[in-house]
Parts: C-alpha cells; sequence; structure tokens
C-alpha cells in the first residue's frame, strides 16, 4: 500500500484524531441512548432514514440500505425485526408493484421522537468541537 502522508503535519493528524474523537463519542452516545429504548443502534437508524426520507414518510428497501450502506437483504432482515416489534410496516408500492415501502408506526414514531430529542440535545452539547477537519493533500 502506498503511503500518501506526504506533505501533512503533526497539527493535520491531530485533527484528523480530534474529529475521529468527536464522531466516535457521538456514534457511542447513540448507540447507548438507542439501547437505552430498548433498540438496536440500527434499528434506531432504520427509524431516523425512514422518517428523514426526503420529500416522504416512508422509504423503500433499496433506499434504506443506501442510507444504511447496507446490502439489500440484510435491510431487509432489519426491517422484519422492527416490523416484529411492531415499529415499522411495509406496503406494496401502488405506482410500483416490485418496490417495497416501508412505513413509521406510531410505536416507531415515539421511539424515534424520544431518541432524536436525546439527540438534539447531545448535538447541542458538541457545539464548536465537533469540526471537519480542512487538509489539503
Amino acid at each position: 500500500m502506498k503511503t500518501l502522508t506526504r506533505g501533512l503535519t503533526k497539527a493535520n493528524f491531530e485533527q484528523l484524531s480530534e474529529f475521529r474523537y468527536q464522531m466516535r463519542r457521538f456514534e457511542r452516545f447513540s448507540e447507548q441512548a438507542a439501547q437505552g429504548e430498548g433498540i438496536t443502534p440500527l434499528q434506531y437508524l432504520l427509524l431516523l432514514h425512514i422518517k428523514g426520507y426526503p420529500e416522504r414518510d416512508w422509504a423503500t428497501v433499496g433506499e434504506l440500505a443506501e442510507r444504511l450502506q447496507a446490502q439489500h437483504h440484510g435491510v431487509v432482515a432489519l426491517v422484519s425485526r422492527c416490523e416484529a416489534l411492531d415499529l415499522v410496516r411495509r406496503k406494496i408500492s401502488e405506482t410500483d408493484r416490485r418496490q417495497v415501502e416501508v412505513h413509521l408506526l406510531k410505536a416507531g414514531e415515539q421511539v424515534l421522537a424520544r431518541l432524536a430529542e436525546m439527540h438534539r440535545a447531545e448535538l447541542k452539547s458538541l457545539k464548536g468541537t465537533f469540526n471537519v477537519p480542512q487538509i489539503d493533500v
């Protein structure tokens, strides 16, 4: 593997390290918050990506796979687990019968709302410490 450290300074590495540290701290917070609500971190992300999908209140399995950066079959299994918990439901698309829409149910909305509020407070506490490094290579 070719080393690409040419031109990077100690300060650059410190910036990268701090960024990854703050990102991991936020992820750890998120994981613990989800577990505190009785769901897995991945289940929380699924709920978030359904609710946060642009311009509609549902997402397809394929869209969720992209957002989660996961394999399609893994997302199908994740949706099944969330369905068993009455957090989401699947619906065959009325416009394209090949697509499956995933919708939040009331319980999913409630869990997501509680977690979103916790995440908002955590993000406020990170203001000013979560900076994207400016490194020119």
